[in-house]
């Protein structure tokens, strides 16, 4: 077998391995959660709070230490509970950027001081992002998961069986539950695979020196090019660290080497190709805007204010 594409399917069996184990267990969290959480009630409270949706999206995000597959069920039972697309903006991007992992393995490579400007930057944008998607045209640019809604044998479904029959046993609500979380498990997993193929192909065909050789400067266009370059990787943050170090040594700046930890772990395609389950195409669209804005200014930052 040709030496690149073992590669690729290596790296495809690990990250889709790892993936589909990840979405099987949130999924299986989300259908308990729609099961026995009062769906009106957290729909009522996430319309009462709608003024600081984006901050506490952001916070939310912040708190959650999911990986971009994990992020799609959770924002999805989000957006089929009502919340408005600034609270999942904010959540998608703060979720994979500054959740505490993140943080804790960035202090660990590069030091408080730069821990906290990458914070900073970071949940500001998660923040600044979903209010200003919030108050555009394209506020309404994401699926409600109506598809989500298991449907029981007598025509009653989720927390509404309540209407139609009395309150469920404890044996069909956990059956229903499961139900949903299958529901959700096959509508996710096309788009996992899909990322994993694409993670695959880049781990196999982007040349390391090419990375090297654009991304080497001190030049704000390095910082643009990482940014950019960040797209196709699938940077798991354990990955990009050890990663970014060797590149650093071989000459890297440091606003081009965030730039690019915010662009590969904030929109790479594989995320974009799972967000594409929650998000329509111009939120999707603006998704991408936003982190590779953010991962431009974060590089230049990095690169000529500290």
């Amino acid at each position: 077998m040709d030496a690149q594409l073992s590669i690729a399917l290596n790296e495809f069996l690990y990250v889709a391995k790892g993936l589909v184990f990840i979405i099987a267990i949130v999924s299986v969290m989300t259908g308990l959660m729609r099961e026995y959480i009062p769906q009106d009630k957290l729909q009522e409270q996430l319309t009462k709070h709608e003024k600081w949706g984006s901050l506490l999206g952001a916070i939310f995000g912040m708190l959650t230490p999911f990986c971009s597959a994990a992020v799609v069920p959770v924002t999805m039972a989000m957006a089929s509970m009502g919340a408005s697309l600034g609270t999942v903006m904010s959540f998608i991007i703060s979720a994979p950027l500054c959740n505490f992992i993140v943080l804790a393995m960035i202090y660990a490579a590069f030091g408080l001081k730069v821990t906290v400007i990458y914070f900073l930057i970071t949940f500001t944008a998660a923040v600044l992002g979903g209010f200003l998607i919030s108050r555009s045209p394209w506020r309404n640019e994401i699926k409600r998961g109506d598809e989500l809604e298991d449907v029981k044998p007598n025509g009653c479904s989720g927390n509404k069986a309540n209407t139609c029959g009395g309150a469920p046993s404890s044996t069909s609500r956990l059956r229903n539950a499961m139900a949903g979380a299958w529901s959700l498990f096959k509508r996710i997993i096309p788009y996992v695979l899909l990322g994993a193929a694409i993670s695959g192909f880049s781990a196999a065909y982007l040349p390391a020196d090419l990375v090297e050789k654009y991304v080497g400067g001190d030049s704000f266009q390095s910082i643009v090019i990482a940014s950019l370059i960040g797209i196709p990787l699938y940077l798991r943050i354990e990955m990009a660290i050890p990663l970014l170090n060797v590149l650093i040594v071989k000459g890297m700046g440091l606003g081009p080497a965030l730039a690019l930890i915010i662009g590969g772990t904030g929109a790479s395609l594989p995320e974009i190709a799972l967000v594409s389950a929650v998000l329509k195409k111009k939120a999707v669209i603006a998704f991408v805007g936003i982190v590779l804005i953010t991962a431009i200014i974060g590089g230049a930052v990095f690169q000529y204010l500290v």
